[in-house]
C-alpha cells in the first residue's frame, strides 16, 4: 500500500527545522570554513541536539549539498533576471548597475556562497554544479561580446570574459569584508568603476550602437 502523506503541520515543522539547520550551517561554514566545521558545531549553532540534526541530515556533506543546491538555484534565477534584453540594451554604466546590484545583494545576504563555493574541500557535487554554472555564464558573456564585436577574435572574447569575472570575484571579496554602510558603498563604487574602465574601451562604443541581443 502507498504511504499516507504526512500531515501538513508535520511537514511545515520539518521544513522549518531544515531551514534552521541550514542557516546554522551557513553561519558556521562562514566562521570556520567547510573543512573545520563539524555536525556538532552546526547542532550547537542551531540550538538542537546532534540526534535531532541526524534526523534530517546523515552528515556534514549532505548539509553542504542541500545548502549549495539552494544557493545555486537562487543564483540561476538571479542570472535569468539580470541578463534580460531590456538590461542588455542599457548604456554600459546602467547595465553594470542592473547586473551587479542584485549579485552584490545576494552575496551580502548569503556570505556563505563564496565561503562554500570557493573552498578547497567542498563536496564534489557542489564543485561540479558551480563549475557548470560558471562555465555557462562565461559562455554567455563570450556570446554577448561576439554580438557587440562580431569581427573580434573569439579567444579574445573568452579572455575578456575571464578577466571580467576575476574583477567581479575580487570586488565581491572586498565588498563582503568591508563594514556595512559608507565603507561598503565606497568599495561597491570602486568595483563598478574598475569594471567600467576595463570594459568601456572594449565594448562601450559598440554597446551604444548595437541592436539588442
Amino acid at each position: 500500500m502507498p504511504e499516507e502523506p504526512k500531515p501538513r503541520r508535520r511537514q511545515a515543522r520539518g521544513e522549518r527545522r531544515i531551514a534552521q539547520l541550514l542557516q546554522a550551517a551557513a553561519n558556521v561554514f562562514c566562521a570556520n570554513g567547510y573543512t573545520a566545521t563539524s555536525t556538532n558545531a552546526i547542532a550547537r549553532e542551531a540550538s538542537v541536539s546532534p540526534g535531532t540534526l541526524y534526523q534530517y541530515f546523515p552528515n556534514k556533506e549532505a548539509i553542504a549539498i542541500e545548502l549549495g543546491d539552494r544557493l545555486l538555484a537562487q543564483m540561476r534565477e538571479y542570472h535569468g533576471q539580470a541578463f534580460t534584453p531590456e538590461n542588455l540594451a542599457l548604456p554600459l554604466p546602467r547595465l553594470l548597475d542592473a547586473v551587479l546590484d542584485p549579485l552584490i545583494a545576494f552575496n551580502v545576504e548569503n556570505p556563505v556562497f563564496l565561503a562554500l563555493m570557493h573552498g578547497s574541500e567542498i563536496p564534489g557535487r557542489i564543485a561540479e554544479e558551480h563549475d557548470a554554472l560558471h562555465a555557462s555564464l562565461l559562455a554567455r558573456v563570450g556570446d554577448l561580446l561576439g554580438h557587440y564585436l562580431p569581427d573580434g577574435d573569439p579567444s579574445q572574447h573568452a579572455r575578456i570574459a575571464d578577466m571580467t569575472f576575476a574583477i567581479v570575484k575580487a570586488g565581491l571579496a572586498l565588498i563582503l569584508a568591508a563594514p556595512e554602510g559608507a565603507e561598503r558603498d565606497a568599495v561597491i563604487t570602486e568595483t563598478k568603476t574598475a569594471l567600467l574602465r576595463y570594459l568601456d574601451p572594449v565594448i562601450g562604443e559598440a554597446l551604444a550602437t548595437a541592436p539588442t541581443p
